[in-house]
């Protein structure tokens, strides 16, 4: 056999492979307070065509609840509570009217199914009282540049005399 073909070969067979294999690892999980809301936050590598399967869930009591699945396998108590926004290598969950009661650690997994199927997860432990607030970024910070808001802001430095030009 010609070796080149046996390499492209070999490729054909091993980049599905390795792209399932690192397709969806979860790289982090964070949890923070909007309003009176849980935002839970999993960032994941994306390198793979393939859907991603997701299930948040909480672990409270050695009980495991479903919060949010794409099996669509959910406690119908937090079904209502729930609202799941997913992006290119990001998976949100929002859990409302968030209270002492929803304490407990909480989990993103992710899947994929196929020939080789893998799963990733991350945890995060979750108490109300010690819930930092999300950070909000400015949408003039978010879409103007530094140099821009330096300039815009000269003349009240300027004014209160921390500057002289």
């Amino acid at each position: 056999m010609n070796p080149t073909i046996g390499i492209a070969l070999l490729l054909t067979v091993l980049v599905p492979v390795l792209q399932v294999a690192r397709g969806q690892k979860v790289t982090s999980l964070t949890a923070c307070l909007v309003n009176q809301s849980l935002r839970l936050d999993c960032h994941h590598e994306n390198t793979t065509t393939t859907p991603i399967q997701y299930e948040f869930s909480l672990t409270r009591d050695t009980k495991k609840w479903v919060l949010s699945g794409s099996n669509g396998v959910t406690r119908p108590e937090y079904s209502s509570r729930t609202k799941f926004l997913s992006k290119y290598n990001l998976k949100v969950l929002y859990l409302s009217n968030f209270t002492t009661k929803d304490e407990g650690v909480y989990t993103c997994e992710l899947r994929l199914s196929g020939p080789n199927p893998t799963v990733s997860n991350k945890d995060v432990s979750v108490i109300r009282d010690k819930l930092v607030r999300c950070g909000g970024i400015s949408l003039l910070i978010q879409n103007t540049s530094w140099l821009l808001l330096l300039l815009l802001s000269l003349p009240l430095l300027q004014a209160m005399d921390f500057i002289s030009l």
